[in-house]
């Protein structure tokens, strides 16, 4: 394999505030291979994204077997120990059981960067009862991610119950005129809640990290008030 084909980012970190996170979808088995070997040269913990299961049954057993692989949202952790225990900042909630891939995704990328979080499932407009049950502790949140798919309503409802950075990931959850997310995408971009920001179909990861840099903005907005005061 040529040695130019790979160019891992190892200060992503220092100049974000997240670590770089591999992409797997698309990438051979050899090639992820040869990326865990650097990454085990520079011993830097790395986030690894659309590792699908056949993909990951195909690397190398001395690898395969030191990641912390989770399914669902087809994520692995390589170098990585996960926290004991984190004050949850990030409400991850989801409308239906079906749009769980992505919101695991967003739970791990959160969990890798040092982030807490609570999981929220399965509160949809269909039942909506079932949102206003939660909502008090959503509240809590200073960030909310809402997953959706068919046509993604709970970001918009969320987005008029909720105080906090509000973050929909529109889904490819649905069928017919749901148009593999297409269509919960356009919903989301045109809600008339203020101020929902919206992600590409499926994409938890980039959800987590746009909830990150928030975090990060408020903690700089804090200390600088602070060292104004002083």
């Amino acid at each position: 394999m040529s040695g130019t084909e790979i160019k891992l980012d190892f200060d992503r970190h220092a100049r974000l505030g997240f670590g770089e996170a591999i992409l797997c979808a698309g990438k051979t088995a050899g090639q992820i291979d040869e990326i865990l070997n650097r990454i085990d040269d520079n011993e830097a913990p790395f986030l690894l994204t659309r590792l699908d299961q056949a993909r990951y049954a195909s690397l190398a057993g001395e690898y395969r077997d030191r990641i912390d692989y989770d399914p669902v949202s087809q994520t692995g952790f390589f170098r990585f120990t996960p926290p004991r225990s984190l004050p949850p900042l990030v409400a991850v909630v989801t409308a239906g059981t079906s749009d769980a891939g992505p919101a695991r995704e967003a739970l791990r990328t959160l969990e890798f960067n040092h982030v807490g979080a609570t999981a929220i499932f399965d509160v949809g407009v269909a039942g909506i009862w079932r949102l206003v049950e939660r909502v008090d502790g959503i509240k809590d949140h200073p960030v909310v991610i809402a997953v959706a798919g068919m046509d993604a309503a709970l970001p918009s409802v969320l987005g008029g119950l909720v105080p906090g950075l509000l973050i929909g990931v529109p889904t490819s959850t649905g069928y017919g005129a749901a148009r593999g997310g297409e269509t919960a995408l356009a919903s989301c971009l045109v809600s008339c809640a203020p101020g929902v920001v919206v992600c590409n179909i499926d994409n938890g990861y980039g959800a987590a990290c746009a909830a990150i840099r928030a975090l990060s903005a408020a903690r700089m907005i804090a200390d600088r008030t602070a060292a104004a005061a002083q």
